[in-house]
Order: C-alpha cells, then structure tokens, then sequence
C-alpha cells in the first residue's frame, strides 16, 4: 500500500513538470491572435433639411402665375434660396413637367450657379451665361434657356422647381437634361424643390 501510494505522488509531480498551466484567459505565444480591425468612416453625404427654395408669387401647390407661361409674358420667375449645406460649390436649378405628354419635359436648366449665390432675378435672358456666370443649359425643346409651361388644354400640369446643392463644378460648356442628371448623381448634398400647377 506504502508503494501504490508512492508510486501516486511521482506521477503527479511528473505531470506537473511536463504539461505545465496556463492561467485562464490566456494564450500560448504560438497561438494566433484575432487580426486587429480598423475602423474606416463611410463617406456619406448629409443634406440639410433647413435647405429651402422659394419662387415668386408661388406657394407649394398654388396654381403657376400666367405671367410665367405661355399665355402671359412667358417670362422667367425669380427664385432664392437659403440654408446651404456644407460643402455646397455650385447649385443647379431645374424646371420639369412630369405629366407632358411624351414625358418628363425640363422647361429650364441652369448649372454651376456659383455657391455664394442666393437668388436669380426674375425675367432672366436666354443667353448662354447669366450675369453671376451660372451656365443655362438646353431645355427639352432642344433651344437654351426658359420655355414657357403650356400644357394641352385639359387636366392640369404639375411643374416641379428643384434646386440641387453640387460639391463640384460641372465641367460642360454646355449641357441637356440627360448630361446633367449624370454629373449629379453621386454629388448632391442636397435637395429642395417647389411644385406647383397650371393648365390651360
């Protein structure tokens, strides 16, 4: 029995010896860690939701002044502008009838307004550049600047003022709606418009 219980001890000092311990939690130097991970900020762009457009003598859902169609003056509205978002280096203003017959017509296109702008007077020209050196673009009547809303008599239109805030400047001398929309996508900070009616 004295040896059995000799012979007990010796196999417990002998393990002790040759396995070793490890504290709980830890690892062994050999044994591969988790890779560390860095944390990569997504870039995403923020509009402001202050970001407002307003036109003149119109209110969201009023009916268009004929002063601004094809039965009045056909004259441009004056817009403005406030609450630019952070980055802001051009804005685009669009015109577009989403009910016109064969589609979606713009009736005005202007680009690389400048970002310190706030406004655009009413009654502008259809030249090629405005006084702040904004670019007009070419409308869906294939001719540059303003044309005047003028549904077929009937059901009213929805025209649609939309004014984009761009973090770049739009690098085309000139430029239709289809060009526009492309050079937007992926770099609008943000975005207001204004809809309003009118028929004939």
């Amino acid at each position: 029995m004295k040896i059995i219980r000799i012979l007990c001890s010796c196999l417990v000092v002998f393990l002790v010896l040759t396995c070793g311990c490890t504290a709980p939690g830890t690892t062994s130097p050999d044994t591969p860690s988790a890779p560390a991970t860095t944390s990569i900020p997504a870039q995403v762009s923020t509009a402001s939701e202050d970001f407002t457009l307003s036109v003149d003598s119109v209110t969201p859902g009023s009916t268009l002044p004929l002063e601004f169609t094809c039965t009045g003056s056909s004259r441009t509205p004056g817009v403005s502008w406030a609450n630019v978002p952070s980055g802001t280096k051009s804005f685009v203003l669009i015109l577009d009838d989403p009910d016109a017959p064969s589609g979606t017509f713009t009736h005005w296109l202007i680009y690389n307004i400048p970002p310190e702008t706030r406004s655009i007077d009413p009654g502008q020209p259809d030249g090629k550049v405005l006084s702040d050196g904004a670019q007009i673009g070419t409308n869906s009547a294939d001719s540059r600047g303003y044309y005047p809303p003028c549904p077929p008599p009937g059901k009213a239109h929805r025209y649609i003022f939309r004014l984009y805030a761009v973090d770049m400047i739009i690098s085309q001398p000139s430029a239709d709606r289809a060009s526009i929309d492309w050079a937007l996508d992926g770099h609008t900070l943000g975005k207001s418009q204004v809809i309003t009616t009118f028929k004939r």
